[in-house]
């Protein structure tokens, strides 16, 4: 199928220029012309200012259930991840794919047309395999088709609670027993099209120190991309000093982890050493400034790792907020409150960690960039809106970062099919409902325990 899209102003990655022409066919943008001053004949027309789709490479998509129930009193991330716990148990393929398609959609509604799932939900409660083992998984990938978006399913190793700990009871359907069990289930999921299939350890607490280097030989043979939560807490920093004698930087270093095709996730408290080790190996950087903030985890050092050699990108993670936008301003707005100074990050290369960056930290190095050749995913951001009106269009770039947020995204264009337009999911009908239906099916019922 071949359809031109006609962008008022597009951001071709250094610059907005007015009056471009997409050309797309069977998925991919064939051509890019600019100075078109009027759409030509047939053109879908995209008002405002049109970006790469953005690509969320940090996704829990069941976490999308705790909004507002976890703002309630005080506490922690630990105490946090017990309400996680509680939700975890209570999913089903058919209740987390629900879950997911609406979670998804809302995703596509912020402009979001590629996601990373860092997926450990794997078994039933208490370990039981599921007839299919992949049932969750597949339930995810199925989601995201269902919600018209890419997925990198990132199939996590998860193995243990903490060093030399077995899993705890609600970690069990977590876990595969061993390394060896995980890539062996994990080889079977398919990829159809709009998926890819990456590995993730999830953290050096829940994968031990002996086999971790299987997790990431699984992804080299097949040249995929590994993610690894890193230093979100400076409990793990001491627990994994007790247990190993190193920072968890320096433990993933010394067994195969990191490199080009590993994104660490959060990266929050590190050393001059592990910010070193990051950048030497060129090992990507995935920032979640929404969730990092909600969970007070603290402000990683973002602007010393890309310096390093570290490229960044973005996730909303938790979900507490789905919002790219909003991710790529408070990277560079929490930097502004650590340095009290101000321009870390110019909204180019903001928007670059938003697109390109998070697609090739997902695997996807053919997305990304409005450019012949690229997949034809597409966001238009509209530049009428009450926090969008009045600045220039050749500053749209900034008005996007600085200014907008999800709720302004006019037009979600994924694979040259028109997934958003004018505001509207064009394939879940109701998203709210959708929402609504899938959190409150998660809720306990009355005398449940909680």
């Amino acid at each position: 199928m071949q359809v031109t899209y006609w962008a008022e102003h597009a951001w071709l990655g250094t610059n907005v220029e007015p009056g471009v022409a997409i050309e797309t066919a069977d998925g991919r943008i064939t051509a890019v012309r600019t100075g078109a001053e009027t759409p030509p004949p047939g053109a879908v027309v995209l008002r405002g200012l049109t970006l790469p789709g953005l690509a969320n490479a940090h996704s829990h998509a069941f976490h999308r259930a705790l909004r507002s129930t976890v703002q309630v009193g005080s506490g922690t991330f630990w105490t946090w991840r017990e309400v996680m716990y509680q939700v975890a148990a209570r999913l089903t393929p058919d209740t987390y794919y629900a879950l997911a398609r609406a979670v998804y959609a809302e995703m596509a509604l912020a402009g979001i047309s590629c996601v990373g799932e860092f997926h450990y939900l794997h078994h039933a409660p208490g370990g039981a395999r599921f007839d299919e083992p992949n049932a969750m998984g597949d339930a995810l990938i199925a989601a995201a088709a269902e919600a018209g978006i890419r997925i990198t399913l990132l199939d996590t190793a998860y193995l243990s609670s903490g060093f030399g700990e077995p899993p705890n009871r609600h970690q069990l359907r977590f876990s595969d027993g061993t390394a060896d069990a995980w890539a062996e289930r994990a080889a079977a999921l398919k990829a159809p099209g709009h998926a890819r299939i990456g590995a993730a350890v999830h953290s050096v607490r829940a994968v031990p120190a002996a086999e971790l280097r299987t997790v990431a030989d699984w992804a080299a043979e097949r040249s995929a991309p590994l993610h690894v939560h890193l230093s979100e807490q400076t409990a793990e920093n001491d627990a994994c000093a007790r247990a190993h004698g190193v920072t968890p930087a320096r433990l993933l270093a010394d067994h195969g982890v990191l490199g080009p095709r590993t994104t660490a996730v959060h990266a929050t408290h590190l050393t001059d050493t592990d910010i070193a080790l990051l950048g030497d190996s060129r090992t990507g950087t995935c920032m979640c400034p929404t969730t990092e903030r909600d969970l007070a985890d603290g402000i990683g050092p973002a602007a010393r790792l890309q310096r390093a050699g570290s490229p960044l990108s973005l996730g909303s993670d938790s979900h507490a907020v789905i919002d790219l936008f909003e991710e790529a301003r408070a990277m560079e707005l929490d930097e502004r409150l650590r340095t009290r100074a101000r321009g870390h990050w110019t909204a180019a290369a903001l928007l670059r960690a938003a697109t390109a960056d998070g697609h090739a930290a997902l695997g996807w190095h053919d997305a990304g960039e409005i450019a012949a050749g690229s997949l034809a995913d597409l966001t238009t951001v509209a530049l009428d809106t009450v926090r969008t009106a009045g600045a220039l269009p050749r500053l749209g770039a900034e008005t996007a970062v600085f200014a907008a947020t999800g709720a302004d995204v006019r037009h979600t264009v994924v694979g040259g099919r028109h997934v958003v337009r004018d505001g509207e999911h064009t394939l879940v009908p109701d998203v709210p409902a959708a929402l609504a239906d899938a959190v409150a099916a998660l809720r306990p019922s009355h005398g449940e325990e909680t």
